[in-house]
């Protein structure tokens, strides 16, 4: 690769609507250096996201992670009556590291809730304050791990991951009672990985997916469907569908007992159902009624009164939500334009999470009838000036090999400043994690954080993101560090060449596979001037020999197979290029995280402190991959903008405790 990069022919493609100018401009001052009324504490103060939402009756549940009790997620429930209430003892934590993203880690039905714990991963029945492990203490602590909970009878279906010293993980599909009386027990095995158990409406088949290395589950997965008995007996497995190049996503039965799932084989995740021995479709729409199944216990589409469907799902990029009813496709038109992956339903009410560019993410009720919406929990407790607010604008814009890639654009905004004649505001370009993965616009303290502070932020929606059909999102397979980075550099030229941000002040930051990204953006191109990594790649070789299972063979199709495209991991690999670094950079780790071992960032480090690169590294004991603690949510993003404010030249007006610059002086 080379190491300077040059702006791709017809940039200017698509559209970019000017930021409006606000009445009231009290203050002139650099961008960045605004004063916002969006503190570092309110990240984790404000609110808190919610999630896995699910029905029981008249009852509602959802998930919280509170950042300012750990990090912990508990389970909550809206009764009947509409008495809101935590439905976990203190201090337990509904977490599984299933996979290690966990996700389904609780199951409710008549009232009887079960959920993992994350510190020992057992299975507990939780009745009121009293939680009573119903799974048996693994031989390696935490070594049995549990996820995505169906019921039968008076016994659970499951996921279960059993880890074993240097060995890989065993998946299978187990069934216990519920009561916890007898030990769980095996009762389909064979394949690598295993999701989704869901039992019929009389209890007598149980449907499941699986798949096998080195496919991901948005690769190929197989839909099965066996006879159940009522001890949890497995008989007559018959495969549905799918392959190794048919995604399967989310089959759950009907009231009426027909099996219903998703299907990427016309190039889109689209519905079908499985009646008469055969396959058919419900809708065919370039439209995307799946996603990445990364956590288990996702939920896009459940089942109404009437024989009707109602379904979420992503068109351009945008999320929306819809009626089916015979073949007819009913797009409701609600207040929203992001949705959750949970829903639950109850006769013509849903229940889901939803926001938008001006709502924050929130639990809401929805009757798809009259199309009236019920804010039952917001995520943030804060209510912001809508002046304030920079609305998120999709653009579209050239990039190599002709194609054209997708992202969403956050002009700064702050009615309260205005920034000197001639001007313009640095950028942050943010590459999302994944790299099988989307962003969303919504509102998200986290992005206005920069945005009212005069920064300009650009979300890119690279070539392998979900939401726009199998083919943009297997663009990157072969080519990650590739066109990834390519979408991100050529989002940033689209900008600087429209004139909305200044071209010599211009950061990329990332997570995970975000973090490898913008890793590569610092070794491989020269249009940055900073970067922030945070638990990012920088060495694929031991990635792909220093991974967990669920991971281990993901580089097979973004990169090649290992080691045989040996050659291929150290060409595209930060660290092997660290001759390429030539701006800082700054480093964020998690020094408990499994998915990008700790080493990654330290070697990266060490690189850059031998060249004498000025670096920030910062790590937290006692976090994983994805910062979850409030101090290190909020010093995390205390440091980013301290090291953007020596590297750009502003004085910020938050009172920033620093962060040591390595080579400070050569800034």
């Amino acid at each position: 690769m080379a190491a300077s990069y040059a702006r791709t022919d017809g940039c200017a493609v698509g559209s970019l609507a000017s930021s409006a100018r606000k009445a009231v401009m009290t203050v002139t001052a650099p961008y960045g250096s605004w004063e916002s009324p969006i503190t570092i504490s309110m990240l984790t103060e404000a609110g808190v996201p919610v999630g896995g939402v699910t029905t029981d009756g008249g009852d509602l549940y959802w998930t919280e992670s509170r950042a300012l009790e750990g990090g912990r997620t508990v389970v909550v429930r809206k009764d009947a009556h509409g008495v809101v209430s935590d439905v976990v003892p203190e201090e337990f934590n509904s977490r599984s590291r299933v996979h290690e993203y966990g996700g389904g880690s609780y199951g409710v039905r008549d009232g009887v809730l079960i959920s993992c714990n994350f510190d020992d991963q057992r299975v507990y029945r939780i009745d009121g304050a009293i939680a009573t492990p119903i799974t048996p203490e693994p031989k390696i602590p935490a070594g049995d791990r549990y996820a995505d909970f169906a019921f039968h009878g008076d016994r659970v279906v499951c996921v279960r991951e059993r880890h074993r010293e240097d060995r890989e993980p065993i998946n299978t599909l187990v069934t216990f009672p519920i009561d916890g009386s007898d030990k769980p027990r095996v009762i389909a095995k064979g394949h690598d990985f295993y999701s989704t158990p869901r039992v019929s409406p009389d209890g007598t088949r149980l449907a499941w997916l699986s798949w096998d290395h080195p496919n991901m589950p948005w690769d190929g997965t197989e839909l099965w469907c066996a006879a159940l008995a009522d001890d949890g007996t497995v008989t007559e497995p018959e495969l549905i569908a799918g392959g190794g190049d048919e995604s399967i996503f989310q089959p759950e039965w009907s009231p009426a007992g027909v099996l219903h799932f998703v299907s990427d084989r016309t190039g889109w995740w689209n519905l079908f159902r499985h009646i008469d021995g055969h396959v058919e479709a419900l809708h065919l729409m370039e439209a995307e009624f799946g996603a990445p199944s990364w956590i288990f216990g996702m939920r896009r589409y459940g089942f109404l009164l009437g024989d009707r469907i109602f379904t979420l799902y992503y068109e351009d990029g945008r999320s929306r939500a819809a009626v089916l009813e015979g073949e007819s496709l009913r797009q409701l038109h609600l207040p929203f334009d992001t949705f959750g992956h949970s829903i639950g339903t109850c006769g013509d009410q849903v229940f889901t999470t939803a926001g938008g560019g001006s709502r924050p993410m929130a639990v809401v009720r929805i009757d798809v009838d009259t199309e009236a919406v019920k804010v039952v929990k917001e995520s943030m407790k804060v209510e912001l000036d809508p002046a304030l607010i920079s609305q998120a604008e999709a653009i579209e814009f050239q990039t190599t090999g002709g194609a054209v890639a997708h992202a969403f654009y956050y002009p700064p905004r702050n009615p309260e400043f205005t920034a000197p004649s001639g001007d313009k505001p640095p950028l942050i370009v943010f590459s999302h994690g994944g790299p099988t993965s989307a962003t969303t616009p919504e509102l998200d303290l986290s992005y206005q954080f920069w945005t009212s502070r005069g920064f300009a932020l650009v979300d890119v929606n690279y070539r392998g993101s979900t939401g726009y059909g199998r083919d943009y999102r297997n663009a990157l397979r072969g080519n990650w560090g590739i066109v990834d980075l390519d979408d991100c550099i050529n989002a940033a030229l689209f900008l600087s060449d429209a004139g909305h941000v200044d071209e010599d002040r211009m950061a990329i930051r990332g997570g995970s596979a975000g973090g490898y990204t913008t890793l590569c953006a610092l070794a491989f191109a020269d249009v940055f001037a900073a970067g922030a990594s945070y638990f990012g790649v920088g060495d694929l070789a031991a990635l792909a020999v220093d991974t967990h299972k669920f991971e281990s063979r993901y580089l097979d199709s973004m990169i090649g197979p290992y080691p045989e495209a040996a050659d291929l991991y150290e060409e595209r690999s930060p660290l092997a290029n660290v001759d390429g670094f030539a701006c800082p950079v700054i480093l964020l780790q998690g020094l408990d995280d499994r998915v990008v071992p700790p080493a990654q960032a330290e070697e990266i480090v060490a690189a850059l402190d031998a060249k004498g690169i000025p670096h920030a590294y910062v790590a937290f004991a006692g976090e994983g991959h994805g910062f979850r603690k409030a101090e290190n949510i909020e010093r995390a993003r205390e440091v980013e903008l301290y090291f953007y404010s020596r590297v750009f030249r502003f004085d910020p007006a938050d009172d920033l405790d620093p962060v040591e610059i390595a080579h400070e002086d050569a800034l």
